[in-house]
């Protein structure tokens, strides 16, 4: 790598495309994530689910797409954090008067929060699936599947809650980061904004909610 190279991607528009390469990276995961996860409505008994989930457990090629991923997420947390205090240094006196809510949305100015909250669901979530199935035999050995852990973990009212809490700070989060995303790429034309707009206000709320409905349908026993 170039020295121009270097100082452009240390530069805060070098951040701010790393920022959004990743979160395209992690939205493009979201939907084979949130495709898998619709299997259970199925409603065979977790067959097809478990299926999926086996494929996604061995297969090599997503293996190697999982390490990408958690480094994606890493690098996606620190050039947040990064922004966020250059952002906070460069402007360390607040405006006298701050009228934010005139130019943009709340969860635009909130994506520090949002993310810090989605932060903490990803761990909770990576603790009840993603460890069991890869630091533990208990899938491994045939003792339970994905599904019957799924079954177990949300039988528990106040894990359904925290997971759709999580899935609302998502929801928000992909408000702003989805058009976000693209604009730091330059996509951003008069034509072209509004279609993504409106394809990430519904990618948004559809994601959200085949997220949310997954445990609240294992818990009110809607699948079987």
């Amino acid at each position: 790598m170039s020295t121009n190279q270097a100082n452009f991607l240390q530069s805060s528009l070098g951040k701010k495309l790393i920022m959004g390469l990743t979160g395209l990276f992690l939205i493009s995961f979201l939907v084979v994530h949130a495709f898998i996860n619709s299997l259970i409505f199925c409603n065979d008994g977790g067959t097809l689910f478990n299926e999926g989930s086996e494929f996604m457990a061995h297969n090599p090629v997503i293996r190697v797409v999982e390490i990408v991923l958690f480094i994606g997420i890493i690098l996606h947390i620190v050039q947040a954090l990064i922004l966020t205090l250059q952002n906070n240094k460069a402007r360390p006196v607040k405006y006298a008067v701050n009228n934010g809510k005139a130019n943009s949305k709340w969860y635009s100015r909130s994506m520090g929060l949002l993310g810090t909250l989605l932060l903490m669901f990803l761990i909770i979530h990576l603790k009840h699936f993603w460890v069991v199935s890869r630091f533990t035999d208990e899938i491994t050995s045939g003792e339970e599947t994905m599904y019957g852990e799924m079954k177990e973990v949300f039988e528990n009212p106040l894990v359904v809650i925290i997971y759709v809490l999580g899935v609302i700070s998502l929801g928000y989060h992909l408000l702003h980061g989805f058009q976000s995303a693209f604009q730091t790429l330059g996509l951003n034309h008069p034509k072209y904004t509004p279609v993504i707009k409106a394809i990430g206000f519904w990618f948004s709320i559809i994601i959200s909610l085949v997220f949310a409905a997954m445990p609240i349908a294992l818990y009110m026993g809607w699948v079987k």
